[in-house]
């Protein structure tokens, strides 16, 4: 089978693989912010760094190893802000802020990689983040805690939004191993030394702390993050992202019997019209802009 005859289905998968995230998180809550994101992007990048190393590729120039980097900078503070934001809101209002990306990738298509989205994608972008506010309504705090916690998973989907932008940008002309090695590697750095810095903690847990944080990365990340790299060499950043926002629909499912987070009427309008939003954005006309890895 061609790599675009299984486009679709791997980036399902995918997004059900990043879905896990919210819900892992949660569970390892022992752990701080800081150290959940240091482990999940620690283990990655221990996987990714040797099998890059191994396949001996090289397509970077400084330029776009440069780019990498900054994508890792990036990739670090969505996820300290995302993971902060669990501590004080509810997963769905969580994963809803976080998932705003879709307009800032879409802004920056245009201002930043001249990718002008059909009328029909727009329109599958706005439906889906539309979709996505109403899962959230319901959690919304105005002030205290969860107040704070919507505002840190926001700023966690303007760091998403620098990461998938960059990764389209990089991804066209290096390869995913090469990619994702040297910008979780360089995730990993940053979360570890604001670790070492603030002083916290990344040993001392429970075990079953610990096996929360080993699927952390290997489900969402190894699994999740990768896969979303691998598709944004064959299509636009704003059609990837929309995809992703399949992310709070999936997550609200999964609380429902890990946390007994049960959605009402709203939230399930809400998925409803993020997967009539997913739709449009698969019957947009788009050509793959390559297939290998």
């Amino acid at each position: 089978m061609r790599a675009n005859d299984c486009l679709y289905p791997r980036i399902a998968l995918g997004i059900v693989a990043v879905s896990f995230g919210a819900i892992f998180a949660r569970l390892a809550n022992e752990a701080s912010p800081f150290a959940i994101s240091a482990w999940r992007l620690t283990i990655a990048a221990l996987v990714l760094v040797p099998i890059a190393a191994f396949r001996k590729e090289r397509s970077f120039d400084r330029r776009t190893a440069l780019w990498s980097v900054v994508s890792g900078v990036a990739l670090a503070a969505h996820f300290v802000l995302w993971i902060s934001s669990l501590e004080h809101t509810t997963v769905a209002s969580s994963v809803l802020f976080v998932s705003t990306h879709p307009v800032f990738v879409g802004l920056g298509s245009v201002l930043f990689l001249r990718e002008r989205p059909s009328r029909i994608l727009a329109g599958g972008i706005a439906l889906a983040v539309v979709g996505g506010a109403l899962i959230g309504f319901g959690d919304l705090r105005f002030g205290g805690s969860a107040l704070r916690g919507d505002l840190l998973a926001l700023g966690g989907g303007v760091m998403a939004a620098v990461y998938f932008l960059i990764g389209r940008r990089v991804r066209r002309t290096v390869s995913l191993f090469e990619y994702v090695a040297v910008s979780y590697g360089t995730a990993a750095a940053l979360v570890l030394l604001l670790c070492l810095a603030t002083r916290t903690p990344v040993v001392g847990y429970a075990p079953t702390t610990y096996a929360y944080l080993v699927l952390l990365a290997v489900v969402p990340q190894l699994i999740g993050h990768s896969t979303i790299n691998w598709a944004l060499r064959r299509l636009s950043a704003s059609r990837v992202s929309v995809f992703v926002l399949g992310e709070p629909v999936c997550s609200a499912l999964l609380a429902i019997g890990v946390f007994g987070e049960v959605p009402g009427g709203l939230n399930l309008l809400g998925a409803a019209i993020i997967l009539v939003g997913i739709y449009l954005s698969l019957r947009s006309e788009e050509a793959p802009y390559g297939t290998e890895s």
